[in-house]
């Protein structure tokens, strides 16, 4: 293993990454941890959190990426703020999790600060003889916002997020993912490089091995494709649509693509509980009474989503307007650099974010969001839950933890010497090769100036 310099950047930003090979460094290296730290996590735009987290004046979430800690914070005209969390006195951290506050108070020795950054009180402030308030001020990242999403940026130079996300919320903007609620919240410690357990979720190859249950009515071949630092996954040319068989079974096409895509979806719904709804389950089942003939693939999937709008709209949820060359357009799996998923569709949502755990190149905090749409003041209330073992919760569904169970095996085995890196497919799983190249791109950058 050829260990990166920590304290210079990359020479060769592209060195050793192929379309069908990355080096393993970057996965179990320690000083790739370091360089991480100093030139990637500063430098992106970063979900933080999500509005609907903050609904209310002086509501305010504690967003946390290596050794940085941010607060975000609504403020009284609704607008959204972002501190570094760190009193200007002694550096004690303000905040921790969520809340609501009228100012931001130090529990080390007293000091406060108003929601708009400014210092309300500094204990004995007369021993100073002087001080100059200003300086005292929080310090701010950048914030913005789009989809719903709460992102920061500690560079403040930094490209604004639309331009930075480009082309995504083209994209994604008639999908009204602002419009979508949380339907579950869940973050786990994986036994893996926050880039091994994003990776897991960033090609669709691994299907026909780790999830096979889904091959009987989902045709699983993919292609890969990039945009600036992002990049997507979709279905092969010429596959089957949802509902058939994957052609690597051998079967025929079926005569009724009904039977097929009902078991689909109440099978994601089982095993998953993320993307469709139990909206969309019924309508998947109404397709059998209420649809006639199943021959035509484009119209049952058509009618599929044509039910589940109604009930939507029906039940107060609104529905977008969205057509089959929007979903394709779509495809099934958008990587947004650095650390996001998100598999779309116009009901529901599965978004993924990975993050650094400390400075432990082998271990990562991983969030899974399960998002959907809901009448206003139907939603449910939102728990946040924290595993720090996957394997001590017994409802993550059968797919995910058939992904959790390659991580361990996956760190592992990359530190084995008989292992100099990832032979990844150029297809089908090229977006990971772009993404280490975009990383490494990032780190051959000099660090963001504080």
């Amino acid at each position: 293993m050829t260990a990166v310099d920590p304290v210079r950047p990359l020479a060769a930003p592209d060195h050793g990454v192929r379309d069908d090979f990355v080096p393993k460094d970057a996965y179990i290296d320690p000083a790739y941890v370091r360089l991480e730290k100093e030139r990637l996590w500063p430098r992106v735009w970063q979900v933080a959190c999500r509005e609907e987290e903050i609904p209310d004046p002086g509501d305010y979430l504690t967003f946390e990426v290596t050794d940085e800690s941010i607060i975000v914070v609504r403020m009284s005209d609704m607008s959204i703020r972002a501190y570094y969390n760190a009193c200007q006195h002694r550096g004690r951290k303000l905040t921790e999790g969520c809340g609501t506050a009228k100012n931001f108070y130090c529990r080390y020795h007293g000091w406060r600060w108003n929601l708009d950054g400014t210092v309300r009180d500094v204990v004995d402030e007369q021993d100073w003889g002087g001080i100059d308030r200003g300086e005292l001020r929080l310090k701010e990242p950048l914030v913005d916002t789009w989809g719903g999403f709460v992102f920061v940026n500690m560079d403040r130079d930094a490209q604004p997020l639309r331009e930075y996300l480009d082309p995504i919320p083209e994209i994604f903007d008639p999908f009204e993912f602002e419009k979508f609620r949380y339907r579950w919240y869940k973050t786990v410690v994986l036994p893996a490089n926050w880039k091994v357990a994003l990776e897991a979720f960033n090609e669709g190859y691994h299907v026909q091995t780790t999830h096979p249950q889904l091959l009987r009515d989902n045709d699983d071949m993919t292609v890969s494709a990039t945009f600036g630092p992002h990049s997507m996954f979709t279905s092969a040319e010429g596959n089957w649509p949802m509902g058939a068989p994957s052609r690597r079974l051998g079967l025929p096409f079926p005569d009724d693509l009904r039977p097929g895509l009902v078991r689909f979806v109440e099978l994601m719904e089982e095993q998953l509980k993320a993307i469709w709804t139990p909206r969309d389950l019924a309508a998947a089942r109404r397709l059998m009474t209420d649809l006639d003939d199943g021959s035509d693939p484009m119209v049952v999937l058509g009618s599929m989503m044509r039910f589940a709008a109604e009930a939507a709209i029906e039940e107060g949820a609104g529905w977008p307007n969205l057509g089959m060359e929007n979903l394709v357009r779509a495809g099934q799996d958008w990587h947004i650099f650095p650390n996001l998923i998100v598999l779309p569709y116009p009901d529901g949502a599965l978004w993924y974010r990975a993050r650094p755990n400390g400075d432990d190149p082998d271990t990562c905090i991983y969030d899974i969001w399960s998002l959907a749409r809901y009448a206003p003041g139907a939603e449910p209330k939102l728990t946040r839950e924290f595993h720090t073992v996957w394997e001590d919760h017994e409802e993550w569904g059968k797919i995910l933890e058939q992904d959790f169970q390659n991580m361990h095996a996956v760190q592992q085995g990359m530190k084995s010497r008989g292992f100099p890196g990832s032979r990844v497919n150029p297809v089908q799983e090229r977006a990971i090769s772009h993404f280490h190249r975009t990383l490494r791109r990032y780190l051959a950058m000099p660090p963001v100036s504080s």
